[in-house]
């Protein structure tokens, strides 16, 4: 960044996230010796007719900042005053996009679970949509792929094939392939379709030989290099840079938002994603991010199979809480979601109020039978998409790895989820079912209850999904990106502990002991039981930590192995301690209708899920 050598210089930070139906805008300051975000604004997007301009919709929500804060941002011609001095101007512009549909791919490789995999890997990586995989082997005739490329016409096309050495003649005719589809872009006819190679090196020539001339392409190092090893980030990186060139470029009034911003637009999932990235960096941690929209949830996440971070992205296209409410009800199937259900509900009236709600997407649960009922269906949404991300997110297929006898009576090795619920330490859910639930309680059991955590977790919501935001000032001052981000971005819920393991009957689960600041409590937590403790925020925005002690049965591991004792230091948040004793795997199919609603009954009275008398019949 030119105007800033030193980071540390920019103390006033306007960021905007352009959205498909709103803008928002919000303002952090440097104040007292730390960054906070002081105030917000949002407005109506405006890219579609009759305005046709995306800056419109940006300069209206930044209009509102100004009248909140008193600070002057804008001035006469409606530019960003810069750099900042007293209470006017801004020291930095940032902004992430999601408008127009966002960035949509089609990705290329020659072996569907292998480099088509990889290619899939980077590009949902770098924040895009992920409309269809072509792959050498995917049992379509060449004639219906190139149906299937001319009718999609994607934003651009990542390919890829093969390793370094390898053989050329595969990648080369999936070159081919495309080059016979001739595809055209989504937005403009004006431009030539981006297409990045990411493949064998020895296919280079060969490859811009069939396409240059019809397509802008670009060829980067190859996604796979070597068997045994990805390489993302030189796709991923290119994916933004065309994504800004040609996308955002075609997109109304884009080039002015461009040329007003400090770093370069982002597609808005890819900020969020490296915000999480940053902040498992950053505090060397295991995080999984869930954002769950309307028509699609989306999963993040950061583990550590090997030492080494790896950063996976998952968008569940056909799982949401409006348009595709109808899909989650579909592939979760009514006894699933009624698992959830504290009542007994007639089938006929449970399957009208899926249809309203696609209907009218915009409609908020007006009774409690309602919010129930849609947090019940929130439940099994976040557990489908979990469960599409544990399976995309595996060690590498095709590596040939040492085999132990134990190995043997595995259907795999190879292609194992790297996704550990046991080492994860931290679970940030956001989107409006989580992130405006009446009541914090009920988002923390909806992300229990849905990615059924191990051992001990935190718990936090995005207040008011400024993620995307944050995500683009890591580039800029990471230092800002992340006290906001631990401040006023997150709500702290607490911390879940989850002992592994099941009993056959009731019985004990684990011994505890925890040193509240009001005193120490101990006790017994029994199978198929929930505990609540109140733990909450200190006085400077952070959750107060306390010592723990936890002492699991013999089938019970709470992270250091079946009976192993673990004593740590636990996080508290605004609902506080939560001990689950229901066991992993978590499985309530033993249960006949009357104890399983007399157990969720008893679970969300200890919890203070709803209001007293809600759950009387």
């Amino acid at each position: 960044m030119a105007k800033f050598d030193n980071p540390d210089d920019i103390k006033i930070i306007v960021a905007t996230d352009c959205g498909s139906t709103t803008t928002k805008a919000i303002l952090i300051e440097y104040v007292n010796g730390e960054y906070r975000q002081t105030t917000r604004g949002e407005a109506p997007t405006t890219v579609e007719a009759p305005f046709e301009d995306v800056t419109m919709g940006v300069l209206n929500a930044v209009g509102e900042l100004e009248e909140l804060s008193g600070r002057k941002i804008l001035d006469e011609n409606g530019k960003f005053i810069t750099p900042a001095k007293g209470d006017v101007g801004t020291d930095v512009y940032i902004s992430t996009s999601s408008a127009g549909g966002g960035l949509q791919m089609m990705v290329a490789g020659v072996v569907r679970s292998m480099t088509a995999e990889s290619a899939e890997r980077a590009a949902l990586g770098a924040g895009a949509i992920v409309m269809d995989v072509i792959a050498s082997n995917d049992k379509r005739l060449p004639h219906q792929q190139i149906e299937r490329i001319r009718h999609l016409r994607p934003d651009m096309i990542l390919l890829s094939g093969g390793i370094d050495g390898g053989t050329t003649t595969h990648v080369v005719e999936l070159a081919e392939l495309v080059s016979a589809a001739d595809p055209r872009p989504r937005l403009g006819s004006s431009y030539q379709l981006p297409i990045i190679y990411a493949g064998n090196k020895n296919a280079t020539v060969e490859v811009e030989k069939v396409l240059a001339e019809k397509v802008d392409l670009r060829s980067v190092d190859n996604l796979r290099p070597v068997l045994e090893r990805e390489n993302l980030g030189p796709a991923r990186e290119e994916i933004h840079e065309l994504f800004m060139e040609h996308v955002m470029a075609q997109a109304p009034g884009y080039k002015k938002l461009m040329s007003w911003t400090d770093a370069p637009i982002m597609p808005t999932p890819g900020a969020v994603g490296l915000i999480i990235q940053t902040i498992a960096k950053q505090y060397g941690i295991e995080a999984v991010g869930v954002d769950i929209g309307g028509a699609t949830t989306d999963v993040f996440s950061v583990f550590m199979p090997d030492d080494e971070p790896v950063f996976n992205r998952t968008v569940s296209a056909n799982l949401g809480m409006s348009y595709s409410i109808s899909n989650v009800f579909a592939e979760a199937t009514l006894p699933m979601v009624m698992r959830w259900v504290p009542f007994v509900m007639d089938e006929r009236d449970l399957r009208n109020r899926v249809k309203n709600k696609m209907i009218r997407p915009t409609t908020i649960p007006q009774s409690m039978e309602e919010l129930i009922f849609e947090q019940a269906i929130a439940r099994e949404a976040l557990r489908l998409a979990f469960v599409q991300h544990k399976n995309f997110a595996t060690v590498l297929k095709g590596v040939q790895q040492q085999r132990t006898i134990a190995d043997a009576f595995e259907q795999s090795a190879s292609g194992k989820t790297i996704v550990n619920m046991m080492t994860l330490d931290m679970l940030i859910g956001s989107g409006g079912v989580l992130s405006h639930a009446p009541r914090r309680q009920q988002s923390a059991l909806m992300m229990i209850d849905a990615f059924l955590p191990e051992g001990i977790t935190r718990l936090a919501v995005d207040s008011i999904f400024m993620m995307p935001q944050l995500g683009v000032l890591t580039e800029v001052q990471p230092k800002a990106a992340t006290e906001v981000f631990e401040k006023d971005c997150l709500i702290h819920l607490g911390t879940c502990i989850a002992p592994s393991g099941q009993a056959k009957k009731g019985g004990p689960v684990m011994k505890y002991t925890i040193d509240l600041p009001d005193g120490q409590v101990s006790g017994t937590l029994n199978y198929l039981e929930m505990k609540k403790f109140e733990l909450g925020i200190g006085d400077d925005s952070l959750p107060i930590k306390v010592k723990a002690r936890f002492e699991p049965e013999r089938h019970f591991d709470v992270g250091a192995g079946p009976g192993k004792i673990v004593e740590r230091e636990i996080h508290g948040g605004v609902v506080g301690i939560i001990l689950d004793g229901r066991g992993r795997p978590f499985d309530l199919s033993s249960l006949n209708e009357n104890e399983r609603v007399s157990h969720l009954v008893e679970w969300a009275t200890e919890l203070n899920i709803y209001p007293e008398g809600a759950l009387k019949q």
